[in-house]
């Protein structure tokens, strides 16, 4: 465990053409070339409060969180429209699309890729979004409201494909052959985390959830909800924003360190913890020691392998029924 930042300069001269073949972290095939067979995570942004750009992140990536799921001859399940859906859409074109958003929240760095995602220049793009419910009215209306003019030139009603809102809370529901599980979470603001079982295999998605935000609980309470989500998850995409020692002063975020997110994982009984939602301040020499740090915790822990997410990382699920 390690050896990850080894590990990862492989993996990202591999996505620059550097090497060829299949490659691993730890016994988890990872790719970044498309894959046939079954299920697999393929994560197009992986920033959480703003995408960043510089050469500080040529390693892991600055588009903010978007992850899709993805089983061959159905349509995908997206987790969030950061703008890591942009490079999503920049591999689709503007082909005519059907899939399912499972939208955590309305903070930017979650919704201001839908725009210019370029199938919904496609007037048979169906896309249903299922997002937190809100108090002050339909999760469409809300939306609207961020984007519109005169901060957007359009709301989205004036998307040429046809993208329809869901109201969602602590729910349970089918998508297509799958089952998502959506429960609200500790964060700053209406914030749903979720878990899809599809194709004999489990997802759990907890990009932005905390502590902080409930100073009655103890640090390293796991809320009941959170196990729901997470219990003996095949893969376990979660919070990572701070270090320890960044933690204290912005508690408040409503953000995990990156030790409570291997605590989330052993407690939870994880296969596979992916960090995730990377602060725009941590580089790619800084996520290298994170990911090498949260290894050896989790190892500690008697927790599972840790991945630090990465723009092109591709993970393999197919394992399942």
């Amino acid at each position: 465990m390690a050896h990850q930042a080894d590990d990862m300069r492989e993996h990202r001269a591999a996505l620059d053409g550097e090497k060829e073949g299949e490659l691993t972290q730890g016994n988890i095939p990872v790719s970044s070339a498309p894959m046939s067979g079954g299920l697999r995570a393929v994560f197009h942004g992986v920033r959480g409060s703003t995408p960043c750009e510089g050469a500080q992140y040529a390693r892991y990536g600055g588009h903010s969180s978007c992850v899709a799921l993805e089983r061959d001859g159905q349509p995908p399940i997206v987790f969030d429209l950061g703008t890591g859906l942009n490079a999503y859409g920049d591999q689709l074109g503007p082909c005519a699309f059907t899939g399912t958003v499972l939208l955590t929240h309305l903070h930017w760095d979650h919704v201001q890729g839908l725009p210019f995602f370029a199938p919904v220049h496609n007037a048979e793009t169906l896309i249903d979004i299922h997002g937190p419910r809100q108090t002050d009215g339909a999760l469409g209306e809300v939306f609207s409201r961020l984007m519109c003019p005169p901060f957007f030139p359009i709301r989205p009603d004036g998307l040429t494909a046809d993208v329809r809102f869901h109201d969602t809370g602590d729910d349970d529901f089918p998508v297509g052959l799958a089952k998502v599980r959506s429960r609200f979470v500790r964060h700053v603001g209406l914030t749903l985390g979720f878990r899809v079982e599809w194709n004999g295999r489990s997802v759990a998605y907890v990009p932005d959830h905390g502590p902080g935000c409930c100073p009655d609980d103890p640090d390293d309470h796991v809320p009941h909800d959170i196990l729901e989500l997470c219990d003996g998850v095949d893969l376990l995409i979660h919070d990572a924003q701070h270090t320890a020692d960044e933690y204290e002063p912005k508690r408040h975020w409503g953000h995990s360190t990156v030790d409570y997110a291997a605590h989330v994982a052993r407690e939870s009984g994880a296969k596979h913890l992916v960090l995730f939602h990377h602060d725009p301040a941590h580089g790619d020499d800084a996520l290298d020691r994170i990911a090498v740090h949260t290894s050896e915790r989790s190892a500690a822990l008697g927790g599972p392998e840790v991945t630090a997410a990465y723009e092109g990382l591709e993970i393999d699920l197919s394992n399942g029924r």
